[in-house]
Parts: structure tokens; C-alpha cells; sequence
């Protein structure tokens, strides 16, 4: 398999597995909990999470896959509720589903054309980094607070913890 299309195959593959975490805090937790906020300059994890969604939309399906982008960025932190942490979940699954597809679809020999998002100049391959990279930034920001929320070990980690 050629590097491009490794690289192709490792971002869908991340993003899936990302979610698949985010989508366990989500189970954790009540939907107060996944509103909650420390203070007004923070976001919860409610608005993380359209935020993953906008931002996947936005750079993957329509940058890269050029569907129409409608994206209203300052929504996804305004939302002060509105959506329980079930509609969350669904949400990202079907956010994250569409993008897969889009990376999974991107020919390797169009991974250098230039894009413009969000004002910025990127090629493809940049904006599908771009987007693991933020994804992940995120992710660890949802765990954090999940962890912070419930005081519990999520198990993500546990194949590494040696044999009793």
C-alpha cells in the first residue's frame, strides 16, 4: 500500500477510534453533567463535541469532499444544552461516518490540491492532519473532564497494566 494511502487509512482509522472514546464519556455521563461548566470561559463537553462535529464538516466533507459549508462556528460554543448526551453521541457517529468516507474517498494523487478553509491555504493531506490533530486535542480535553466528572478510570489503557 503506498504512504498516501497508509496515511488515508490511519486518519479514518484514528478519527473512528477517538469517537469511539468520546462516545464512552458520553455514556458516563448525564446530561447536566455533560453541560457543566467550571466558569464561563469554559466550554463543556456538550459544546466540545458540535464543535468536533462542525469542524469535521467543515475542513473533511466540505473542504476536502466539497459539500456545501454551512457551519456556524459560534453556535457550537453558545449552546448552553439543548442536546442530551444520546444526541451527542449520535451526532458524532454520523459526523465522523460522513468524514471517514470523504478521507477514505480522497484519491491520493489529489492529496496536494490547495483548499481554502476557514481563510486558511491548505493542501488536502494538510487538512486531513489538521483535523486528526484538532480531533485528538479535543478528545484528551473530553476524557480529562470525564474523568474529572466521574473519578473514574475509563480503561483505555488497561491492556498495557502488566499481569497479576
Amino acid at each position: 500500500m503506498a504512504i498516501e494511502q497508509q496515511f488515508l487509512e490511519y486518519s479514518a482509522g484514528k478519527l473512528e477510534e477517538l469517537a469511539k472514546r468520546i462516545e464512552i464519556c458520553l455514556s458516563s455521563l448525564d446530561d447536566e453533567r455533560v453541560w457543566a461548566r467550571g466558569g464561563s470561559n469554559e466550554n463543556a463537553i456538550g459544546n466540545l463535541v458540535l464543535h468536533l462535529c462542525g469542524n469535521l464538516r467543515q475542513w473533511i466533507v466540505s473542504g476536502v469532499g466539497g459539500a456545501e459549508d454551512s457551519r456556524q462556528r459560534d453556535t457550537e460554543f453558545a449552546a448552553r444544552g439543548g442536546a442530551t448526551s444520546v444526541e451527542l453521541a449520535e451526532k458524532l457517529r454520523a459526523t465522523v461516518a460522513e468524514t471517514v468516507q470523504t478521507i477514505r474517498e480522497v484519491p491520493i494523487e489529489r492529496l496536494s490540491d490547495r483548499l481554502v478553509i476557514q481563510g486558511y491555504r491548505v493542501s488536502k493531506f494538510e487538512a486531513i492532519y489538521h483535523v486528526v490533530e484538532h480531533f485528538s486535542m479535543h478528545t484528551g480535553q473530553i476524557i480529562f473532564a470525564t474523568k474529572l466528572l466521574t473519578t473514574a478510570d475509563l480503561g483505555f489503557y488497561r491492556h498495557l497494566e502488566a499481569a497479576p
